[in-house]
């Protein structure tokens, strides 16, 4: 056949535009499509609930496809390996708890599981700001992240949500905007607590203690988590983020009743 240029053009406009635009009011917001991000959309989409997720970047994965100093490999435990077992990941037993998998294949079946359960993920979009209503986070205010690098100033546009996961990561960024503009937090100073220095073995157990409704409709979830009330960072075992992100599901797919 034939290939008219413009054609491929209507085709990718109007299937986006259609597909955005089903995903203005939701129930479900998330920012970050890292491994907390990503197994909370799945688990959320799987019951039934509208779900899409905001990532900045022009790939998902946050920082699981370098695994550990750019080594493709990534250790979870005992805990967490049956979350990559039911999406097909080969997870291998390194014996006394470890198990390790292909950091690659984990991030791409992490997000095609997600998908296919039916959350839509939207890439190189920022969360700049936060909706408000009656002090409660109630969705997400949007732009391209391409309008945010270059610091041009465009307004942005917003989402609504039922409720909404900070899975930014380490930076915790939709936190900080609510610390900022909206109230206090859920900690004990009301402000983020600070991200502390290297200690798997806390970090991983705390990540999953600390993913909480951190203000009336906004969960933190996955490394933000433990930004956000004080604990350390993992590295590159990433069990704690996967448990992370199931447990943000399951506290919102309770609310949500």
């Amino acid at each position: 056949m034939g290939i008219d240029d413009v054609m491929v053009t209507r085709i990718i406009f109007e299937r986006f535009s259609k597909e955005f635009r089903t995903h203005f009011d939701v129930d479900v917001a998330i920012a970050g499509a890292g491994p907390a991000g990503l197994t909370a959309a799945r688990s959320l989409a799987k019951a039934g609930k509208k779900t899409v997720v905001f990532e900045r970047k022009l790939s998902v994965g946050g920082g699981m496809w370098g695994g550990g100093m750019t080594f493709p490999v990534i250790v979870v435990q005992k805990q967490s390996k049956q979350i990559l077992e039911s999406v097909g990941v080969n997870v291998r037993d390194e014996g006394e708890g470890y198990f390790s998998a292909d950091s690659i294949e984990v991030t791409t079946k992490l997000c095609s599981a997600a998908i296919d359960a039916g959350a839509r993920v939207f890439n190189t979009i920022s969360v700049e700001d936060v909706l408000v209503d009656n002090k409660r986070v109630n969705g997400f205010v949007i732009n391209w992240s391409a309008v945010e690098i270059a610091g041009l100033h465009v307004d942005p546009l917003s989402v609504r949500a039922r409720f909404c996961i900070d899975a930014t990561g380490h930076a915790a960024e939709v936190c900080k905007i609510v610390r900022r503009k909206v109230g206090s937090l859920n900690t004990p100073s009301g402000d983020l607590e600070n991200e502390r220095s290297m200690c798997a073995e806390i970090g991983e157990r705390t990540v999953v203690e600390n993913t909480k409704e951190v203000y009336p409709g906004l969960v933190v979830a996955g490394m933000g988590a433990n930004a956000v009330y004080g604990a350390p960072r993992m590295g590159p075992i990433f069990g704690g983020m996967l448990l992370s992100g199931e447990k943000a599901a399951q506290m919102i797919l309770k609310k949500l009743k």
